[in-house]
């Protein structure tokens, strides 16, 4: 069986960040990635300082080759069981000693002195016709990721959700030509007047698909037949975080689902760590990363401390306390 310092579940930007940030401190890594990345629809990243417009499976590519440079390993496949290894139950007052064992679909078993989850999260989008086919390129979910690409073009924001329009009176900034459609949801009084004080226009009424020509939105089509012509679309999905591994192996939540971690990303699970989308379901790629960097070296600390009182109990002739 595979023995590491630190196994890291997921290979995006808080993984590999993190597994950087490791491997540089001359520990045993262990990436272990599923290939999915959530952005992989999207053909640029922005937000991220150095890497602005560049592809999401650009930066994924230089990671790798910056992990695998100072000694990191990858490992393709994925995670289907984590759990303390036997012989050493996780106790609140664990530390010195923890070993996880992390099993993959194939059957392959590692064990670990720490964890750190990085498992990101999936967006969970209506059910549209062409809404699945147009995600990541005209059907867009952050306008901090999207909005300046698609600057001064006719916008539309589907409803259906709670946060829908506090999402159109913000991409409202970006273009003068907005439309909220309300689909499935009925705005608010004042919701109405804030959308209609703000110049965006609202139709009412379900939408039936988007209507693509020649591979480029050109409009929304509302179950009446009514097509408003349309660039681009932005919606506010429901963020459902992958975090059974996590759940499965106790970590608290709050009760929204997602997992609680400190400032550092350490769960309430000793020797257990969570970062990016995983555990912050507003967290960017840039902030993805420096999550993941930021976890990186309290696990270190903490693996320090552990080598520390073990070198001090084997001097004394003793074990550890």
């Amino acid at each position: 069986m595979n023995e590491y310092d630190v196994a890291v579940i997921g290979g995006g930007a808080a993984g590999l960040s993190a597994a950087l940030v490791l491997s540089r401190a001359r520990r045993r890594v262990a990436v272990i990635d599923a290939g999915q990345p959530r952005n992989a629809p999207a053909a640029h990243m922005h937000g991220f300082l150095g890497w602005d417009g560049a592809p999401p499976a650009t930066l994924l590519k230089q990671g790798r080759d910056e992990v695998t440079s100072y000694g990191g390993e990858l490992i393709a496949g994925t995670v289907t069981d984590l759990r303390p290894a036997p012989g050493d139950p996780v106790t609140d007052d664990a530390a010195t000693g923890l070993r996880f064992e992390v099993t993959l679909a194939d059957g392959q078993r590692l064990t670990a002195r720490r964890v750190l989850v990085t498992t990101g999260l999936r967006d969970d989008i209506p059910d549209i016709d062409g809404v699945r086919e147009r995600w990541g390129r005209d059907l867009l979910h952050c306008p901090y990721c999207h909005g300046y690409e698609v600057r001064d073009q006719p916008v539309g924001v589907l409803g259906g959700t709670s946060e829908a329009v506090a999402h159109a009176l913000l991409i409202r900034q970006w273009s003068n030509d907005v439309v909220f459609f309300t689909h499935t949801s009925e705005p608010t009084d004042l919701a109405r007047e804030q959308l209609v004080a703000r110049a965006i226009g609202v139709v009412d009424g379900p939408v039936a698909r988007l209507v693509v020509d020649e591979d480029r939105l050109i409009g929304v089509e509302l179950e009446t037949g009514q097509v408003v012509p349309r660039t681009a679309v932005f919606v506010r999905p429901a963020f459902v975080p992958n975090s059974d591994l996590l759940v499965r192996l106790g970590c608290a939540t709050h009760d929204n689902g997602w997992v609680v971690v400190d400032s550092v990303g350490q769960t309430s699970v000793p020797g257990v760590w969570a970062a990016g989308n995983a555990a912050n379901p507003r967290a960017q790629v840039v902030t993805a990363a420096g999550e993941g960097s930021a976890a990186a070296i309290a696990i270190n600390n903490q693996l320090a401390e552990d080598d520390t009182a073990a070198a001090v109990a084997e001097h004394r002739g003793g074990p550890p306390d």
